[in-house]
């Protein structure tokens, strides 16, 4: 990676944007303060509180720190299956005494003024999902000061950051927790996501930028595997959901090493699009049903999400999470960076051939 983004935070390490209200300002302060790069999600939020997001978050550090903005989605909803779906979840409506949202309360999650937010008030570095922003917009961001990456799940993808202008590519293999950063949401393809390791390799014979390894990541370990295959930083998720910082609810947190929750999958039950979660009854029940259709069954949904947390019920949660969940720490976030690098350091020793000699092992 460049030496100018690298600079911004010394430990390889970077705290995934969730949105829904995990990355609080204290998550990614905690972060930041540790040698990591923290981010704030300002998917689902309103410009302003994007904005006093950024101004909180400023008065808990000094440090370099991101913000992560969802693109807008282009309308091919069938608005009929949209339609159908809602009927199937009358009984869910039912059940937690909720509404049903309306799946038309917009489309573009704010995006333009957003970035009018972003210009007015740079930050360091600005990532972007489902998709990658034109050569315009990544300039005028570049004009204020402002580091540009973008997601991506294939090497098209990747070539497509990069012709774009963008400082790095994200490259999120298909472990990775929650929403699919895919440009283009093709239902056929749903489940022919490619493995982190195998994803970085491609990408890196792909591009010239750097890349930022995302999708599972739990251990130091993990990173130096990454490193090693052509990325410059780790991006974690699910390591960072558990922290005591998180503003993820404690449902969802107690459910990552919960032995109900043995597994994860992709599913579009919750909003339309694949995003990947732990088992539970609702995605069990409603994934093989729900249409791509996003954000259209995020907003239909999303009273049901809430009267279920409201309820006590994480079998009615949207639990995002990637595959290395049971090896979730609880601990404050800061105090994990520290123990992902010192991890990461022993891991690279034992790479190098100066670690661990006869037959123990690094843990």
């Amino acid at each position: 990676m460049s030496s100018a983004l690298t600079d911004l935070f010394p430990h390889p390490i970077v705290q995934a944007p969730m949105a829904g209200g995990v990355s609080v300002p204290q998550l990614a302060a905690a972060v930041c303060e540790a040698g990591g790069l923290g981010f704030l999600a300002a998917g689902y939020k309103t410009a302003d509180g994007v904005y006093q997001e950024i101004k909180q978050l400023r008065s808990l550090t000094t440090r370099p720190f991101g913000v992560n903005v969802f693109m807008p989605q282009p309308e091919y909803a069938d608005p009929a299956a949209v339609d159908v779906y809602a009927h199937q979840l009358a009984g869910e409506a039912t059940w937690y005494e909720a509404e049903l949202g309306d799946p038309d309360s917009g489309r573009d999650d704010g995006y333009e003024t957003k970035l009018a937010v972003l210009r007015d008030n740079p930050v360091p570095v600005v990532s972007f999902h489902f998709g990658v922003p034109s050569r315009e917009v990544i300039d005028s961001l570049h004009r204020v000061g402002t580091f540009v990456l973008a997601a991506a799940t294939t090497p098209d993808e990747a070539r497509a950051v990069e012709r774009a202008g963008a400082d790095a590519v994200i490259a999120q293999g298909v472990e990775a927790g929650g929403h699919q950063g895919t440009h283009r949401d093709i239902p056929e393809l749903d489940g022919s996501g490619i493995g982190l390791l195998s994803l970085v390799a491609q990408i890196r014979e792909s591009v010239n930028i750097p890349i930022v390894a995302a999708g599972g990541i739990m251990r130091g370990g993990q990173i130096a595997a990454v490193l090693a295959a052509g990325a410059s930083a780790a991006q974690l998720g699910t390591a960072f959901l558990a922290t005591h910082e998180s503003g993820a609810n404690a449902l969802h947190k107690q459910a990552l090493t919960n032995p109900l929750f043995v597994r994860t999958e992709l599913t579009r039950a919750f909003s339309g699009r694949p995003a990947r979660g732990l088992v539970n009854r609702f995605l069990r029940e409603h994934g093989p049903y729900a249409p791509p259709a996003y954000p259209e069954i995020h907003h239909l949904t999303s009273p049901l999400r809430k009267a279920a947390a409201k309820a006590g019920d994480a079998q009615g949660m949207a639990l995002w999470a990637g595959q290395g969940h049971r090896m979730a720490r609880e601990l404050p976030a800061g105090q994990l960076v520290e123990v992902l690098a010192g991890e990461l350091a022993t891991a690279r020793a034992v790479l190098s051939g100066g670690g661990i000699q006869g037959g123990g092992g690094v843990r």
